[in-house]
């Protein structure tokens, strides 16, 4: 069982950053891909970010310039979404996603949401 946590969310206005993290109880270093993941009220679930092992990312295209997923750098367990230029469509709660390669299973956070007003 992996337990992920998610932190940073909170209230913004229109064009300001937020740092959203995700900090796992292993190391997803090698093995997890990991992924952030938004849902509005009323809407599905969609994916925001990925990040794979290897460190490629890929990002959906609402995110793609605004926003960055990183794994941070002295914490094996813990991945990072920056989001800049927030807007406020971009309310949700944040989710964050571990898939284990190896395994396949996968993981959900309990969410953290971001609130962007106008």
């Amino acid at each position: 069982q992996v337990f992920l946590v998610e932190s940073g969310g909170g209230l913004v206005h229109a064009g300001g950053s937020l740092r959203v993290s995700c900090e796992a109880s292993v190391s997803i270093r090698n093995l997890y891909r990991m992924s952030w993941y938004r849902q509005s009220p009323g809407k599905e679930r969609e994916l925001v970010a990925t990040l794979i092992p290897g460190g490629d990312t890929n990002y959906a295209t609402f995110a793609s310039g605004r926003f960055s997923i990183s794994r941070r750098n002295t914490a094996d367990n813990t991945v990072d979404l920056q989001m800049n230029s927030l807007k406020p469509e971009d309310t949700a709660v944040y989710y964050c996603y571990a898939y284990n390669t190896w395994t396949h299973y996968d993981y959900w956070g309990q969410g953290t949401q971001v609130t962007v007003s106008s």
